[in-house]
């Protein structure tokens, strides 16, 4: 069965996303080449997918099936997914929402385990330019405590160095999607739940693997 997965297509660039694997989302300058990132980034997926207690099919990457076109934004060609899918509307199971869930919290032991084995300071961008280790982290805290309103939540950015309150936040983020919805947002002016696991999950992912890609031992 060809892997089902939308496209979302900004003028400079275009992410190619699963629909059923939150955090497998790539991107390219053209469609052709957004869908051939996804599938190269496959061996770098599943690891994630079995800390989860999954297992990403070997023939996941061997067609896709392309089931929506969403036009892109200013934040498409920054470098983020932003267009939320029609077929986020989708009443969300209880069971689907656990394994997304588990997906997210699998992301989040990834990133954890990137950050311990990097070291402080990261190569540079090919114009002197990227985060070091301690700011992508602080960044990626930042964002969950931002993305956490799209949920209805309200949460204060926690220390990179705050054990307990990184994981009393992921706790509250995580319980929130664990759980079955209608496939309304979640909250006023929020996310619905298929679009939220899959934006934490893949700007988790993003960043544990821009940190492996940075490391000099890379």
């Amino acid at each position: 069965m060809a892997t089902p997965v939308y496209l979302e297509c900004g003028s400079k660039r275009v992410f190619a996303c699963s629909l059923d694997w939150p955090g497998w989302c790539r991107s390219g300058k053209s469609e052709e080449l957004a869908l051939e990132a996804l599938a190269a980034y496959v061996p770098r997926y599943a690891p994630v997918a079995k800390l989860a207690g999954a297992e990403l099919p070997a023939s996941a990457s061997e067609e896709f099936g392309v089931v929506e076109r969403v036009p892109g934004s200013a934040t498409t060609n920054f470098g983020a997914p932003g267009v939320i899918p029609a077929a986020d509307a989708t009443p969300l199971t209880s069971g689907e929402a656990s394994r997304f869930a588990a997906l997210l919290r699998a992301s989040w032991t990834y990133f954890d385990g990137v950050v311990a084995g990097a070291p402080a300071e990261l190569r540079k961008g090919p114009r002197g330019g990227g985060r070091d280790r301690d700011k992508i982290a602080a960044h990626v805290l930042g964002a969950e405590a931002a993305y956490a309103r799209k949920l209805g939540l309200r949460i204060r950015e926690p220390a990179i160095d705050d054990a307990t309150a990184i994981a009393a936040m992921r706790d509250s983020v995580a319980a929130v999607l664990d759980a079955a919805s209608d496939g309304a947002p979640l909250a006023e002016k929020g996310w619905p739940a298929r679009y939220a696991v899959r934006r934490f999950t893949w700007h988790v992912l993003d960043h544990a693997w821009e940190i492996e890609d940075r490391s000099p031992a890379a």
